[in-house]
């Protein structure tokens, strides 16, 4: 069974979702205001969060990012906003896939699913190793200089392909389509929101970048050395 927080003051809409939902086996806990879903998160371990933007008191953003102060549980966010400067906002404070409301219930499980695939370990994949940089896919954990680095399901996503594939230029376009779950209208820029978030938490924003090189009018190649021995 798969456990949902959703975080959405549409009490009669969310109560259709959890009851949709159960067909394939997604349990949905429904809380309907920002507070009260931060206090359920912390007594809980939901294996994903459905935030709606649009919420009384402190709205979607701002959950968003005190969810990203604390836990690195996979964040879908809803909205009936189309705007791409707000779907933009939400990648910028880390949330994993974004959906536009109204949209239609078996989207949104697809996106869970895919979300939630993505966010599993991979323990057949071999640890790789770099100077002062270590990726783990059985246990996802990252370190730098020493220091685990906390990342969000996309960040890690987008360092283990770049990294998988030391030397080789990736344009937006091939970082959209390998990450698969980020919404096409937002187009080019959310990968380089996503890249320079990475680069701030692997301290790798000098210029050229230690792991992540910026090849200008293509997009971006990991330049790292593989660890002596």
């Amino acid at each position: 069974m798969i456990n949902i927080l959703l975080i959405d003051d549409d009490r009669r809409h969310s109560e259709l979702l959890r009851t949709y939902c159960q067909r394939f086996d997604i349990d949905v806990d429904c809380v309907f205001d920002g507070e009260q879903g931060l206090r359920r998160l912390a007594s809980t371990r939901p294996d994903l969060v459905l935030l709606d933007v649009m919420l009384p008191g402190k709205d979607g953003f701002a959950v968003c990012r005190e969810i990203r102060r604390r836990n690195r549980v996979p964040v879908i966010m809803l909205t009936a906003r189309g705007d791409v400067t707000d779907r933009v906002a939400g990648l910028e404070l880390g949330a994993d896939d974004y959906i536009a409301k109204p949209f239609d219930p078996r989207e949104l499980v697809a996106r869970i699913q895919s979300v939630l695939r993505r966010a599993e370990p991979v323990a057949s994949r071999s640890v790789l190793e770099f100077e002062q940089l270590r990726i783990d896919p059985a246990s996802r954990e990252v370190v730098a200089d020493g220091s685990s680095i906390e990342l969000t399901t996309m960040e890690y996503e987008l360092l283990l392909l770049l990294a998988s594939n030391p030397g080789r230029d990736f344009s937006r376009d091939d970082i959209l389509a390998a990450l698969r779950g980020i919404d096409a209208a937002i187009l080019t820029r959310s990968v380089d929101i996503l890249v320079s978030r990475l680069r701030a938490k692997l301290g790798d924003t000098s210029k050229p970048g230690r792991f992540i090189h910026t090849v200008w009018g293509r997009g971006y190649r990991f330049t790292c050395k593989a660890a002596a021995g």
